[in-house]
């Protein structure tokens, strides 16, 4: 039986304290946790150990005991049920537990007592040998063997009882990758709200920057015609192409909807182990929308250059997004 511990002991703890299964839907959880449970069986004192990183798919490695290798398909079958991104590592200590865990090494300890009777004989000594000192020496009493049983009804048993306590584990695992995770979804809901800011003040300002397509082309136009009169009719339909050139409501339309996706996944409208792609894919297309509103921005005029700077902004805070959904399982 997995042993009890005190609440609140997880992850690090010894109780099997929550149910199997995977974590709910839409969830936010970071790829980065330690976790571990522990459990005696049988004369075997067992703990298993998970050690979790970010990873681009689901990397396990399994360490186990001597002996343990039969039970290694059931325990990547039991974390690969539950887990589903990350480099994971999965170690299992097996020691012997109880009376069995004590082995005394007999021929050793007369052999250390005739040496002691000899030289208490040839130094004159008076003090009779300690036992107690003896079976401190080196290689006296040491941890007794125990072997992974030979039947298969025990196998199973034993097969079992790990898989519970890695069970226990993921579950601890789950619960400091939630936590992490929810600290990760706190910090990017604020970085989008960020975007969206920006992105209404660049409505706004390219809202304002039309009138001075006008004015800046006939400035232009004035100077190629060397001061001579020029036709309205020319000055207005050339600036009607250069405003439709430089128009960027349709990029900030397609970052606004990609960043209120992004929000609604945050929020629990996701599914695991695809969220973190889901997210990194969306912004990728954010990236795309800015880098097409940045080459959009009109001039060198006050408005062009405060477009251009909340555009590189926008450009930041979509790269710390993507650092940060890397993480995201």
């Amino acid at each position: 039986m997995i042993t009890s511990g005190e609440p609140g002991d997880s992850p690090l703890g010894s109780a099997r304290d929550k149910p199997a299964g995977g974590a709910p839907a839409g969830v936010c959880l970071s790829m980065t946790g330690y976790a571990q449970a522990r459990t005696e069986y049988n004369g075997w004192a067992i703990r298993v150990s998970l050690r979790s990183v970010n990873h681009k798919s689901l990397d396990l490695r399994v360490r186990l005991p001597e002996g343990f290798e039969i039970f290694e398909p059931r325990l990547r079958q039991t974390a690969r049920a539950r887990i589903r991104r990350g480099h994971v590592e999965v170690a299992v200590v097996a020691e012997a537990a109880g009376a069995s865990a004590v082995q005394v090494n007999r021929a050793l300890a007369e052999a250390y007592l005739r040496e002691a009777v000899e030289l208490r004989r040839e130094m004159h000594l008076g003090n009779e040998p300690d036992v107690v000192g003896i079976l401190r020496l080196p290689g006296v009493i040491a941890a007794g063997p125990l072997a992974v049983p030979d039947s298969e009804e025990e196998q199973e048993k034993l097969g079992a009882e790990l898989a519970a306590c890695l069970e226990t584990a993921v579950t601890r695992l789950e619960e400091m990758r939630r936590h992490e995770g929810a600290h990760l979804a706190e910090e990017m809901s604020r970085r989008l709200r960020g975007i969206a800011e920006r992105a209404a003040q660049i409505e706004c300002k390219a809202e304002a920057a039309r009138p001075a397509f006008a004015r800046r082309l006939e400035a232009r136009l004035r100077e190629f015609a060397g001061g001579a009169g020029v036709d309205p009719a020319r000055v207005a339909q050339e600036a009607a192409i250069l405003a439709e050139r430089s128009d960027v409501t349709e990029e900030l339309s397609r970052l606004k909807s990609h960043g209120a996706q992004f929000g609604r996944m945050l929020e629990g409208a996701g599914t695991p182990g695809e969220l973190g792609k889901r997210l990194d894919f969306l912004l990728q297309e954010m990236q795309r929308e800015t880098n097409t509103l940045l080459a959009k921005s009109p001039g060198v005029e006050a408005e062009g250059l405060a477009i251009t700077d909340l555009g590189l902004e926008i450009k930041a805070e979509i790269e710390k997004l993507r650092e940060q959904v890397q993480n995201v399982e």
